[in-house]
């Protein structure tokens, strides 16, 4: 009889508002994605948007404002592992982050319909379905754009190949020309390159050099005893 008690007809059409309007635009949240062919579509981010409104407004009626606002801290937290488990790297690339941050997006607008904030919630949602439509031909055109080199930054790593019998000199060698040309590695690694002979390489701290003060060191490293081959690239950093 304890639910029967519990019934109270003004209560549960304000939920029944609430989280009609958590599905309704959450499922449009949820509409471009999966038009998109997206891994979090339309079911997704309206089951989000439904859960996180239905969290936000059974603690509110229970709670109060204060309950409320606790359930919101762990929706945003129980969100965040499920928009962890929609990013995947493959190589060099990550990818999902997107789709991470729209789930993200769903259960704000969720929680604002649960809340009985539905102008917020509708605001929410229009600026999250902005971001994915309008910001959208911005980004592929800036991605577009070729990268100036000046603006860019990179990692630059000074490579030495010499004999093994020399490799200790060589290694001392090669970290006093980079710190007298202010250079310091960050890393430095060794192995094997051939029967006879070690490759050296030594990253570098900086982000940006002047090529011609590594071609220097290079120069002054292959006059070095020992040294078969010296030289230096830059590859973008991740």
């Amino acid at each position: 009889m304890q639910a029967l008690n519990n019934l109270n007809l003004e209560s549960l059409l304000d939920t029944l508002f609430s989280v009609s309007a958590a599905f309704a635009l959450g499922g449009l949240i949820g509409l471009e994605r999966q038009w998109r062919q997206r891994t979090a579509g339309l079911r997704t981010n309206a089951l989000v948007a439904v859960a996180s409104a239905v969290f936000v407004d059974m603690a509110q009626r229970l709670g109060g404002n204060a309950s409320a606002v606790h359930v919101v801290a762990y929706v945003v937290s129980g969100v965040g592992f499920l928009g962890a488990g929609a990013i995947m790297k493959e190589g060099a690339n990550v990818i999902g982050l997107n789709t991470a941050a729209t789930l993200w997006g769903s259960a704000a607008v969720g929680a604002c319909a649960g809340a009985d904030l539905l102008g917020e919630a509708v605001v929410a949602s229009l600026f999250v379905l902005a971001s994915n439509t309008l910001l959208r031909p911005v980004a592929n055109r800036i991605n577009r754009r070729p990268v100036e080199e000046e603006s860019s930054e990179a990692t630059y790593t000074v490579y030495v190949i010499c004999g093994r019998d020399r490799q200790a000199e060589v290694h001392e060698r090669l970290i006093e020309l980079l710190e007298e040309a202010s250079y310091p590695a960050r890393a430095v690694d060794q192995h094997p390159f051939g029967q006879n002979d070690a490759e050296i390489g030594a990253t570098l701290y900086a982000t940006a050099v002047v090529p011609e003060q590594l071609d220097e060191v290079t120069a002054r490293l292959e006059a070095t005893p020992g040294v078969v081959q010296a030289f230096w690239n830059a590859s973008a950093e991740e």
